[in-house]
C-alpha cells in the first residue's frame, strides 16, 4: 500500500497506525528568553504513553492562518499518542488581550492539569498574582514571567536574520527591501524586524519601507497595493499571509520589474510557491513538531520533570531545492486536517 508521508502522519495521529518513537531533533537555547541566544543540538525521544489521562488547556491568539493550524495539528497528534486530552481556546486576534485574560482565568480555575499558552502579549500573566496553581508553558510566543520556565518555539530574531541573509544574497548592487510585517509589537513581529535589520547591516540591500497589518488577506492586500503605489522595492519580505497575497497578485498582474519575495515563516501556499520558483526563500520553524513537543513537555512536567527552558526545532531556510512534500512532515498539516478545539483520547 502506497501512503504519502503526510497522510501516514495523519493516520498515526488518528490511531490507525502506531509508529516506533524516533528521537526528535531539537535545539536548547540559552540564555532563557534572550533576544540573541546560543543554540545546542538536543535529541529528545518522546514518551510512549502518559502515566495519567492528563487534561491540558491550550490558548492561542487565533486560527486565521496555517501557522497556528499546524501547531494545532501537532497538539492533536501527540495528545492522541500519549492518551491525554485538551481544550483549545482562541482569542480571535492579537488585539484581544481581555478575551485571552478571561480564557486564561478559565484555564487556571478549571479542571485542567496544565496550560499551554500562546500569548497575545508576553505580559499576559502580570495580572495573575502569587504562585501559579498548575504548570504554564509558553507556546510559540514568549512569556515574560519568572514563574514560566519552559518556552516551546524558536528564536524569532534568528528567523528574521536567516530570511534577511537569504534575500540579501540575491543582490550584488544597491537595492531596496520592503517589509510587509504582521501586527506591530505583538507575537514575533518586532523580533523578526530586528533580525532582518541586523542581517542587512553593511550589505547592498537596505530597508526602504515597513508596513504592519494583522495577518488577514484583505488587510495585507491593501498594504501591498499601497506599498507599490508609493515605492519601488526590489525585494519584499513578509509574513506567510502577506507573501501569499503578493504571489497571487503578481500572478494576476505581474510587476513591471522583477521583485524578489521572501517569507519569514511557512505555510502550504508558501511551499507551493517555492516549488514553482515564485519565492526565493522562506523560513520554516516546523510548527507541527512544535505542537507535538508542547504536549510532550507539558506531560513530562506534570510527571515530575523540571522546566525545559527555551526549546524547539532548528529553523530551516527553505528554497525550491528542499521544499518537497517528504521534507515537510514536521512542518505542515495534511490538507485534509481541520482544527481540533476539543480532543479526548
Amino acid at each position: 500500500m502506497n501512503i504519502s508521508p503526510r497522510i501516514l502522519l495523519l493516520l498515526i495521529a488518528l490511531g490507525f497506525f502506531t509508529a516506533e518513537a524516533a528521537p526528535w531533533q531539537l535545539e536548547q537555547r540559552t540564555p532563557f528568553n534572550a533576544i540573541e541566544q546560543q543554540s545546542k543540538a538536543l535529541m529528545l525521544t518522546p514518551l510512549e504513553r502518559a502515566h495519567k489521562p492528563w487534561k491540558l488547556c491550550v490558548l492561542v491568539p487565533h486560527l486565521k492562518d496555517a501557522y497556528w493550524i499546524g501547531i494545532n495539528y501537532g497538539l492533536a497528534a501527540q495528545a492522541k499518542k500519549l492518551g491525554v486530552s485538551f481544550e483549545m481556546f482562541e482569542a480571535g486576534g492579537y488585539p484581544n488581550h481581555d478575551r485571552q485574560q478571561t480564557q486564561l482565568a478559565h484555564c487556571l480555575g478549571g479542571d485542567f492539569d496544565a496550560v499551554l499558552l500562546g500569548a497575545v502579549t508576553p505580559h499576559l500573566l502580570k495580572d495573575v498574582p502569587g504562585g501559579l496553581n498548575k504548570p504554564v508553558l509558553a507556546l510559540v510566543n514568549k512569556l515574560e514571567d519568572p514563574r514560566v520556565g519552559t518556552h516551546i518555539g524558536v528564536n524569532w530574531y534568528q528567523m528574521g536574520s536567516l530570511i534577511g541573509n537569504a534575500i540579501k544574497r540575491q543582490f550584488t548592487s544597491e537595492a531596496s527591501l520592503a517589509l510587509l510585517a504582521g501586527p506591530e509589537s505583538v507575537g514575533g513581529t518586532d523580533l523578526v524586524e530586528q533580525g532582518i535589520g541586523q542581517s542587512l547591516s553593511g550589505s547592498k540591500l537596505s530597508i526602504g519601507a515597513i508596513r504592519h497589518a494583522d495577518n488577514n488577506r484583505h488587510l495585507q492586500r491593501e498594504q501591498l497595493q499601497q506599498l507599490l503605489e508609493s515605492s519601488r522595492p526590489d525585494a519584499i519580505v513578509g509574513s506567510a499571509v502577506a507573501i501569499e497575497v503578493a504571489v497571487n497578485q503578481f500572478g494576476q498582474t505581474p510587476p513591471s520589474y522583477p521583485i524578489v519575495l521572501g517569507a519569514s515563516y511557512f505555510s502550504p501556499a508558501i511551499a507551493r510557491a517555492l516549488q514553482r520558483g515564485k519565492i526565493a526563500a522562506a523560513c520554516d520553524d516546523k510548527v507541527v513538531l512544535q505542537g507535538m513537543v508542547a504536549v510532550e513537555l507539558a506531560v513530562r512536567q506534570l510527571q515530575g520533570e523540571t522546566a525545559f527552558g527555551d526549546i524547539g526545532p532548528a529553523i530551516v531556510v527553505r528554497t525550491a531545492n528542499n521544499s518537497d512534500a517528504a521534507a515537510l512532515i514536521e512542518s505542515l498539516p495534511p490538507a485534509e486536517f481541520y482544527p481540533v478545539y476539543r480532543f479526548n483520547p
